[in-house]
């Protein structure tokens, strides 16, 4: 069997995004959808700066802290 060339796993590249990005845009997309966009940024190196003013930033506000004593503790 031949190997697809790269024109054809560009368009497969693209259309996974596209349908991934059509579900996180709809609103509708499920649990392993979401898994799915985030392994895919991943397995593709895409990364972010985060910025108190980028929606990534705003994030940190949702997360939990930890005090670097309690850590030592732990430890």
């Amino acid at each position: 069997m031949a190997r697809a060339n790269e024109d054809t796993l560009a368009e497969l590249h693209e259309a996974v995004a596209q349908d991934l990005l059509n579900k996180l845009k709809s609103g509708e997309a499920t649990a392993q959808e979401l898994s799915a966009a985030i392994k895919f940024l991943k397995d593709n190196n895409i990364t972010t700066i985060i910025d108190r003013e980028n929606t990534t930033g705003k994030l940190l506000q949702f997360l939990p802290k930890f005090d670097d004593e309690d850590e030592d503790q732990a430890a």
